[in-house]
């Protein structure tokens, strides 16, 4: 298949189907950036072989589909099926989702001498010497679980999560409370009476430091925070 088209595929009731997709606008369907159904079909056939151009049978269709409806059958292949990639959006979307895996990992993990996050550059350098291979697919989370156990012998990481006291000065409560539930899990909060907030954050000790900027910028140096 060139990569001016592209197939999407789905096994249903023991039948396989095929559509005849436009591999860029079917990505955008997928990823809801676009709802026209019309716009990603190359075809509006159901195949059971889009290589051979073998069709399904209005029966089989039913049977599978409760309707014969092709759009509809196109839209529960996109949606609930697998999409072949181009060769450029295989590319991208392992870029895309690498950098993400470093992020979540610089974020999680600390140094344990140091308790700081590692720079995301130095645990990408650490990643080419284990050729971990990106799944597009597969979580953020899973992958980054994988890819810890297999750096700690290069890469000094613990994971651990911190608990953090929080005080926000009562001009800046609003807007900085917004800034700081963003950043963990809320424990345990208190509005008080001088208009003042006071928060128990749970958080990934990588994040941290980042805590600590943010609550700065967003209480102009007044906010305070303490692990606890």
């Amino acid at each position: 298949m060139s990569e001016k088209f592209t197939i999407a595929r789905l096994t249903r009731e023991n039948e396989h189907f095929e559509i005849l997709v436009k591999p860029n606008k079917a990505l955008e369907y997928r990823n809801g950036k676009i709802s026209s159904i019309t716009e990603v079909l190359a075809a509006e056939t159901i195949f059971s072989d889009a290589n051979k151009g073998t069709k399904v049978s209005e029966e089989v269709m039913k049977k599978a589909f409760k309707t014969v409806d092709s759009l509809k059958i196109a839209d529960e292949i996109l949606k609930k099926g697998t999409l072949q990639l181009t060769t450029d959006q295989r590319r991208k979307m392992v870029e895309d989702k690498r950098r993400q895996v470093v992020d979540f990992i610089s974020r999680q993990a600390v140094d344990p001498k140091t308790n700081l996050p590692h720079p995301p550059m130095r645990i990408e350098n650490a990643m080419d010497q284990i050729r971990y291979p990106i799944d597009p697919y597969k979580s953020i989370e899973e992958q980054a679980k994988d890819i810890i156990k297999l750096l700690r012998p290069i890469l000094p990481l613990k994971v651990e999560q911190l608990k953090v006291a929080i005080k926000i000065p009562s001009q800046y409560a609003v807007r900085a409370y917004g800034t700081v539930k963003t950043l963990g899990t809320i424990n345990r909060e208190e509005w008080r009476g001088d208009g003042s907030w006071y928060g128990e954050l749970e958080l990934p000790a990588g994040s941290y430091a980042s805590l600590l900027n943010k609550l700065g910028d967003a209480t102009k140096g007044s906010g305070e925070a303490k692990i606890i």
